[in-house]
């Protein structure tokens, strides 16, 4: 039986998640979770500069905090420099005196961090650090939503996840509505295809993307949004396909589509906001787009399904035997798109 925190105890809670974009977007029904439990307490998140837009605009944060990981330095960023301001980071946190860090993901990676922001106790899904730190047992096989929000179960919080959630900032979305608006008009439904993916085996070819937007650009009333890791493939601190989207763009010219460059995660999910039906790999934008609330047709390679499928929303999977995407057909693309149209498979 999980210990459960004292009532009494409780006013500052900082929440730690330093993963990928996915990551960060199951926690939010933890912290959903925590904010109703909790009206009156502060609540804060510490997270990375990378995966930070994920909780613009969540009002059931009191404080984000973030921190650029060594990896994702701007040029002329010096080691010396991001390492101060980490420190800067950490001691704004132990000035506030916190009751709980509730470490969300793997929390073997954050024993140091647990130290040096000296909360009053630490709730993880792992044995107990210190003599007053609340070890949850870890929920295996399950989604990564669930195993997060396992973590309530120290505050006495039992009962289903609530669905992620994710806030388009209103200046980028209007932005953003006045350019498309201006590329497609009349459509009846928008298709948003995402051709990026971080893994090789999710990778589909930029070939079937074209063949499978001239499918569905013949198809009366359909428009379709491009999107793509933003820079260069050669980038090291974030790979991205520039020269991908410029092709595909150029290939696909006089069709409905409109490329919507992304070069900050905030553009992203405003962009996503848009769509009536995804397409893409597993990966950050899939779970974007489930928290927006968006149907999705998404391609699973080398990645646990069942740990990472989009959560809260109405979903086709495909993943071939081979677990690499690159053996799945146009045509059984095009089908799980129609598949989330027609009423009675919901």
């Amino acid at each position: 039986m999980t210990p459960v925190v004292r009532e009494s105890s409780i006013s500052r809670i900082l929440v730690v998640r330093r993963d990928n974009i996915g990551d960060l977007v199951c926690t939010t029904p933890l912290i959903s979770a925590l904010r109703r439990r909790y009206p009156e307490a502060w609540i804060g998140a510490l997270v990375n500069s990378y995966n930070a837009p994920v909780l613009h605009g969540n009002k059931d944060l009191n404080e984000v905090f973030a921190y650029r990981k060594l990896k994702h330095r701007e040029p002329g960023d010096s080691l010396l420099g991001n390492l101060w301001a980490r420190y800067g980071v950490i001691a704004e946190l132990r000035r506030r005196s916190l009751d709980y860090l509730v470490l969300a993901g793997n929390a073997a990676r954050s024993p140091t961090l647990a130290r040096l922001v000296r909360p009053k106790a630490v709730v993880a899904a792992a044995g107990p650090l210190r003599g007053s730190d609340i070890g949850v047992a870890a929920t295996e096989g399950r989604h990564e939503v669930e195993i997060t929000f396992g973590l309530a179960r120290a505050f006495d919080i039992g009962g289903l996840p609530p669905a992620p959630t994710v806030f388009p900032e209103d200046a980028t979305v209007a932005r953003l509505r006045a350019g498309i608006a201006a590329r497609i008009q009349g459509a009846s439904c928008t298709i948003g295809i995402h051709i990026s993916a971080r893994k090789p085996s999710q990778r589909w070819p930029i070939e079937r993307f074209a063949e499978l937007a001239g499918a569905l650009a013949r198809q009366q009333g359909v428009a379709m949004l491009l999107f793509w890791s933003p820079g260069a493939q050669v980038d090291p601190r974030h790979p991205g396909d520039d020269e991908k989207a410029k092709a595909l763009t150029a290939e696909l010219r006089g069709l409905p589509i409109v490329p919507v460059p992304t070069p900050d995660l905030g553009e992203l999910i405003a962009g996503l906001s848009f769509c009536d039906r995804v397409v893409c790999s597993d990966g950050g934008a899939m779970h974007l787009a489930a928290a927006l609330g968006k149907p999705i047709v998404c391609m699973f390679g080398r990645s646990d399904a069942a740990r990472w499928h989009p959560w809260g929303v109405r979903y086709e999977l495909l993943q071939p035997a081979s677990l690499d995407v690159r053996d799945l057909s146009v045509s059984e693309v095009a089908e799980a798109l129609g598949r989330l149209d027609d009423p009675e498979q919901a």
